[in-house]
């Protein structure tokens, strides 16, 4: 199903040959998924694309404009990386079961894997705990083989069956599988990382590191190339219980406060879900998107405004769950495409 000559524009009929098998499994994926989620008592919301702030991690990069007023006054506005900070504040509003299929623009992203504007499917139950969207990413997969027609996943050389319970790994023990490191023991008991610690098990084990590289990015030189080309292979991985540095929009755990409840969803190594048991308290939020903001000053000498609504919503809104999911990365492997182009109607120029 993979289309042949990608020089050829996408929309020239010889091309349009190869593609249309995949963009009719994509409309079917889309039928599918809107039809489990109704199903499941989901109410599918249509945020605006345009937001007071597009996300603030570090390394997220946002396209970025200004709206004028009718009265000539000038805001800067940013295409959203996700619609969650939407999506959490209808939360607070008052509503329990919520999605959205829809896209959302990245800057920064191009590649096989990667492109500036591309479909996220994410979705939030209240009241219920991260593991039960764990089982929705299963099901995920299991209607991404149906739509294609397809019994297995394929990235290259590597096979996944979407029908085989996720094999569930923590970061930590995926660290010492894969890469022979120790990650909680560059930890203390509250969490605070060490770089040191970290940089001179990496070194150890071969990897190479920038002089300035501190414990998030070298956790995450490990990550890409030691433990990711391992995940999701023959089954899909939940790789979950991800160390509190890297909580991003998380809660903590309640047990262990080296830890959060953060997970993603692997297959064929390819990253396709990022899931949170969700922080509402909004002081810790404030703290660190502020932290994330410092480091993308000292990495790329810009930030991004926080979106003060949202940190207002965050004490409004009920104990929950949410999980975002690269749809089509999902169709990629259902289809065995090799390039995230080839899924798409439209590709950016």
């Amino acid at each position: 199903m993979t289309p042949a000559d990608p020089q050829t524009p996408w929309w020239h009929p010889a091309r349009h040959e190869g593609r249309a098998p995949l963009l009719r499994a994509r409309a079917r994926l889309m039928r599918l998924l809107r039809d489990w989620l109704h199903a499941e008592g989901f109410l599918e919301a249509d945020p605006a694309a345009l937001a007071t702030s597009p996300g603030n991690e570090a390394h997220l990069h946002a396209f970025s404009t200004e709206a004028i007023g009718p009265d000539g006054a000038r805001r800067r506005l940013h295409l959203h990386t996700s619609p969650e900070f939407a999506l959490k504040k209808l939360l607070a509003a008052g509503e329990t079961r919520l999605y959205a299929l829809g896209h959302v623009w990245r800057n920064r992203e191009r590649g096989a894997l990667h492109h500036p504007e591309f479909t996220l499917l994410e979705w939030y139950r209240a009241g219920e705990p991260v593991e039960r969207l764990m089982e929705d990413c299963a099901q995920v997969l299991r209607l991404a083989a149906e739509a294609a027609g397809s019994t297995v996943l394929r990235r290259g050389e590597r096979r996944c069956d979407p029908f085989a319970a996720p094999e569930r790994l923590s970061v930590a023990e995926a660290f010492a599988r894969h890469a022979g490191i120790d990650l909680l023991a560059t930890l203390d008991r509250d969490g605070i990382p060490d770089a040191a610690a970290l940089r001179a098990q990496a070194e150890a084990a071969g990897l190479r590191l920038a002089p300035d590289d501190g414990w998030s990015d070298i956790l995450s030189k490990i990550l890409t190339e030691r433990v990711e080309p391992h995940l999701g292979s023959g089954r899909p991985t939940i790789l979950d219980r991800y160390p509190a540095p890297e909580a991003a929009l998380a809660r903590r755990d309640p047990d262990d406060p080296r830890l959060a409840e953060r997970f993603e969803l692997y297959a064929c190594g390819v990253e396709l879900a990022n899931g949170f048991g969700e922080l509402t308290d909004a002081a810790e939020q404030r703290r660190r998107f502020e932290a994330e903001m410092e480091e993308k000053r000292r990495r790329y000498g810009e930030d991004l405004p926080l979106d003060e609504d949202f940190l207002a919503a965050l004490p409004l809104m009920p104990e929950a769950s949410g999980c975002a999911l690269g749809f089509d990365r999902v169709l990629l492997l259902a289809t065995g495409a090799s390039r995230i182009e080839d899924v798409l109607w439209a590709p950016v120029p």
